[in-house]
């Protein structure tokens, strides 16, 4: 069941399901590869939980929850 970005802990694994912004943030959040398809692994976050580090596509991206809330992912299960 897809669920927000925001959600997944540091080290979990997931696969973008779509991209809820509209606009320009919905639009640079794809231009950054956050399309549906894309497997990201979340590599951390700050002490007070925002932002959080993801790695896709052979980089590692930085978001604040706020932008991460528009992206639903479900979970890889190992």
């Amino acid at each position: 069941m897809p669920e927000s970005l925001r959600r997944i802990v540091s080290g979990e694994t997931a696969i973008v399901t779509a991209v809820t912004a509209s606009g320009e943030i919905g639009r640079r959040l794809r231009d950054m590869g956050l399309s549906p398809g894309t497997e990201i692994k979340i590599l951390g976050r700050a002490p007070l939980k925002d932002p959080v580090s993801i790695r896709l596509k052979n980089y590692t991206l930085t978001l604040r929850n706020n932008e991460a809330d528009f992206i639903m992912v479900e979970r890889v299960v190992a």
